[in-house]
């Protein structure tokens, strides 16, 4: 059968969420419920796609920008899929989509532990940048509805 890319849509989300935690290293939150994957995808209309053969999610990369770098969330790759260049052809398609909306320069996040995904990055020419510290904090509103308190 042949791989069809196309974007993704908020319709794909039961296979989305299946293929995430099926694949190891996607690292899923709150913010991965139905609800924020659709506003994620409002938010960046047309960049995320998706691959399917026939009716089977085999591929999925979420991207989206602030208007000034791009950003590349959740590559999944079905395990029986990997080695085909699916993984690579979804990475070209949402890079192209970002230069179409001016966007010249696309960071990530990887796991450190996920070792296969920062050789498939360094494989495709990514380069892991040393000099940065990657640094996170909860929202007000998240600290409440994750129960984190002050």
């Amino acid at each position: 059968m042949e791989i069809i890319y196309r974007e993704m849509s908020s319709d794909d989300y039961d296979n989305l969420i299946r293929l995430w935690r099926m694949v190891e290293g996607v690292g899923l939150s709150e913010a991965d419920s139905p609800e924020g994957i659709a506003q994620f995808l409002q938010r960046n209309p047309g960049l995320s796609m998706v691959a399917y053969e026939g009716t089977t999610l085999v591929g999925a990369l979420m991207c989206g920008h602030d208007g000034r770098r791009g950003y590349l969330h959740h590559l999944a790759i079905h395990p029986h899929y990997r080695h085909q260049g699916i993984a690579k052809t979804l990475v070209e398609k949402c890079l192209q989509k970002l230069a179409q909306e001016g966007i010249t320069k696309c960071p990530l996040f990887v796991l450190r532990e996920n070792r296969n995904a920062l050789s498939f990055w360094e494989h495709i020419g990514w380069t892991e940048r040393q000099e940065l510290v990657m640094m996170s904090k909860y929202t007000e509103s998240a600290k409440s509805t994750q129960g984190l308190g002050g």
